[in-house]
């Protein structure tokens, strides 16, 4: 099977930013960003047409990407570590590798057990929750999604309700590289908004990683090998209660990509490199 000119176009734009160094760009064509409404944003869920909404839109998602799962275009082959994730029964932050569409749904499924009657909170860019067109659309506005905006307003409205659902025991999965890559399978230098986040409310991060494999079978919307995935969740890292906000910022995102790291290194028998 031809292999998709846009999907080997995207390879070489990956190609083009690791060589320099823009690991936080996007190379996907997004549509443009409208900029975000947050008055109009019921981040925590008070309202109860917000809890309907967003109930029926996880149905909707589960039936569609466990159809996924079933047709195996979506492929989790193993989960590796969930008793790293059970340790913790507090709110807290969630890291994963962003390389797909899919992933967020990968880490979903991996814990959505011990998630109870509880679903994962997701961060997402600002556009996605504004102007991303469809089903998928549909998906970014309902699905437990918490909008970033570009307002300074609407950052500290963000910031006060991702502390009030930490509070209470959440999770949130914050994709700490910024940027999706498709099918990248290096960690990438990661930013340190999630850690942040983490040091200011007291939580736990829980990183996970994603690694990935051909399967036997290809994905007939690009002609490449549809990925098999193993979903490492690693030890949780803890704020240090003698350092300052600045310093466990620090100190938890170099651990995370630490483990990250080593992930990747033994999974792949390769030294990490750029």
């Amino acid at each position: 099977m031809e292999r998709s000119k846009e999907r080997l176009e995207i390879i070489k734009k990956i190609e083009e930013y690791e060589k320099n160094g823009w690991f936080d760009r996007d190379v996907e064509p997004d549509p443009p960003t409208e900029p975000l409404d947050y008055k109009k944003v019921d981040y925590t869920g008070k309202k109860l047409s917000t809890r309907i909404a967003t109930k029926l839109a996880n149905i909707s998602a589960r039936h569609h990407f466990d159809r996924l799962i079933k047709e195996k275009k979506l492929i989790i082959k193993r989960v590796i570590g969930l008793e790293n994730y059970k340790s913790v029964t507090g709110g807290a932050i969630l890291t994963c590798n962003h390389f797909n569409a899919y992933d967020n749904y990968a880490v979903y499924k991996s814990i959505q057990k011990e998630l109870g009657k509880r679903d994962l909170y997701k961060v997402i860019r600002e556009g996605n929750y504004t102007s991303f067109p469809g089903f998928y659309g549909y998906l970014f506005r309902h699905c437990n999604t918490l909008p970033l905006c570009s307002s300074v307003k609407g950052l500290s409205v963000f910031f006060k309700a991702v502390s009030k659902l930490l509070s209470r025991g959440e999770k949130i999965l914050i994709y700490p590289e910024q940027a999706m890559w498709w099918n990248y399978k290096k960690p990438r230098p990661i930013k340190d908004g999630a850690f942040s986040i983490a040091a200011k409310n007291r939580v736990p991060v829980i990183p996970f990683f994603i690694t990935m494999e051909d399967s036997d079978l290809i994905d007939e919307s690009n002609g490449f090998p549809i990925q098999e995935y193993s979903v490492h969740i690693l030890p949780p890292i803890y704020p240090d209660e003698s350092k300052n906000h600045r310093e466990n910022t620090s100190f938890m995102r170099d651990k995370n990509f630490e483990l990250w790291k080593e992930v990747y290194e033994r999974v792949y028998g390769v030294e990490l490199k750029y």
